[in-house]
């Protein structure tokens, strides 16, 4: 016992040299925080690695695997995947929030290199006066989540046309498990020969933590436009969403279905949410055009979806309005052919104008518990996944409405050749620590506090794992893959014992992230 005490006092000695004091946090309350995701919390950690720099990242990595000790990477903290929970007791959480710099931008070459701690929103603050963006420029969460992060978990919303987060990267400095820090390529082409880093892209930490990431740019658009789309049925709203991304009419496309479109509607004022409408309105390229947009966002109020089963929001953008009229002409086209009609596109304006609010979302709209599950799918399977999700839901539904456990989905086209169908549950239960340091005070302030309940909490473990299932049988794939969703079993045996093969390279010790994807 005297002996193990030593040891644990003589390696966070030897980290806090490595370090400094301001990069060691060893307050249990405070380890606490950092080992819970949005979803679950993780056992007791040894403490808390914050460096300053990534040479303060690889002496501290070469230490604790040296020493024995296994090494999480955590992001924003926005993930619900078990990315970063650690699997055991004594266990190094390594936070980049001190690494956030935005290195160098390259408007030339079109490039951009940061630290991985950087968020997506900080580097899109410091990309508008060069009027560039990244190619794919964050999910929802990019207030907080960080662009490291997301190149290890993978993500999609903005720029979703153009593929998924990862697909914007060109390279990555990693540090590996031994302390030394590998350049995975070029710095403005990818792949130079066999993809590297694509091998380190979407690997949760697994092969190494990602010290810096370089991303390629675009242009950001000169014109916008806007579509919002009610549907009466499952089956318009997928043709159409499916024909859109087909021909790709729309940088983002996303929809809900009636129950998550009635906790949206609970959750946003929208007309009233002052900060949103302004930016809006000057985002309208005319003091007059903003006027006139803004005063449609306050006439439409909430009732602009009242009746619609399904809805269906678009943006397109490009470098002309003739371009973007055309875009948005044929949309009208595909969407009439399909059923739908069109309501006032309130919703995609205002989240175009502000695309990283606040994350009070991670929470239902008054205050539930909220976590998500997801599928790509195939466009010819998306029926057949959607009347699958429907039939599970309903064999459960007594269960569900005794104990208030709600479900929906989102809904959103990512390629040309995929849809993500996301179902999301809200339940009543108590909030975490994650909770209550990420919501605005003052909206937390205004959400109910429920009790535990460990009965409804079990239940959504279940139906989440149900989900999970139905959607492994259907072939789909996944983002932020973590501890949950099952990649071994989908995978070609040849292919995972090549991951294998990579993982005993890199990290023999299996100390990075070790029980993540599965390795």
């Amino acid at each position: 016992m005297v002996e193990r005490v030593l040891q644990k006092a003589g390696i966070l000695s030897d980290l806090a040299a490595a370090v400094g004091d301001e990069g060691l946090i060893t307050d249990p309350a405070e380890c606490a925080f950092y080992a819970q995701d949005i979803y679950s919390a993780g056992p007791a950690l040894l403490a808390v690695l914050r460096p300053a720099n990534k040479e303060a990242l690889a002496r501290a990595v070469g230490l604790a695997t040296a020493a024995g000790v296994a090494l999480v990477p955590r992001g924003g903290g926005m993930s619900y995947t078990g990315g970063y929970v650690a699997p055991e007791a004594g266990a190094l959480i390594v936070d980049l929030g001190r690494m956030r710099r935005v290195l160098a931008i390259n408007p030339i070459d079109m490039t951009a290199t940061v630290e991985a701690g950087c968020t997506w929103e900080e580097l899109r603050v410091a990309l508008r006066p060069h009027g560039l963006r990244a190619l794919a420029w964050g999910t929802l969460s990019g207030l907080r989540a960080s662009i490291g992060g997301g190149m290890s978990q993978n993500g999609v919303f903005w720029g979703a046309r153009d593929g998924t987060i990862v697909d914007a990267a060109l390279r990555f400095e990693v540090v590996l498990a031994d302390g030394r820090i590998v350049d995975t390529g070029s710095a403005f082409f990818r792949p130079f020969g066999p993809d590297v880093t694509g091998l380190f892209a979407a690997d949760t930490g697994a092969f190494g933590i990602k010290a810096t990431v370089t991303l390629q740019l675009v242009r950001e658009a000169m014109a916008f436009g806007y579509g919002s789309y009610a549907f009466d049925d499952a089956g318009g709203f997928f043709t159409a969403m499916s024909a859109v991304a087909r021909e790709g009419l729309a940088a983002e496309s996303f929809g809900f279905d009636p129950f998550l479109q009635e906790q949206r509607m609970k959750r946003d004022s929208l007309a009233s949410d002052a900060r949103s409408l302004v930016a809006m309105m000057r985002g309208q390229g005319s003091l007059w055009k903003g006027i006139r947009e803004g005063a449609k966002v306050v006439a439409a109020g909430r009732s602009f979806l009242e009746g619609a089963s399904f809805s269906l929001h678009l943006i397109a953008e490009g470098r002309s309005e003739a371009a973007v009229a055309a875009d948005m002409a044929a949309i009208e086209r595909i969407v009439a052919e399909a059923g739908g009609r069109a309501v006032e596109n309130t919703i995609p304006k205002i989240l175009r104008s502000n695309p990283f609010p606040p994350v009070n979302s991670m929470v239902g709209p008054a205050g539930e518990r909220w976590v998500p599950v997801h599928g790509f799918l195939p466009h010819s399977r998306l029926i057949e996944g959607w009347e699958r999700l429907q039939a599970l839901f309903a064999a459960h539904r007594a269960e569900m409405d005794r104990l208030g456990v709600g479900a929906g989905a989102m809904l959103a086209a990512v390629s040309r050749s995929a849809c993500l169908i996301e179902p999301v549950f809200y339940w009543p239960d108590a909030l975490g620590e994650i909770h209550r340091r990420s919501i605005e005070p003052a909206h937390l302030a205004r959400l109910e506090c429920f009790p535990a309940n460990a009965e409804a909490r079990a239940l959504v473990a279940r139906l989440r794992q149900a989900v999970i299932d139905l959607f492994h049988g259907l072939d789909a794939t996944h983002l932020q893959i973590a501890r949950t969703y099952p990649l071994k079993q989908s995978s070609d045996p040849v292919a995972w014992e090549i991951l294998r093969a990579l993982k005993a390279a890199v990290d023999p010790k299996s100390l990075m992230n070790p029980g993540s994807l599965g390795l």
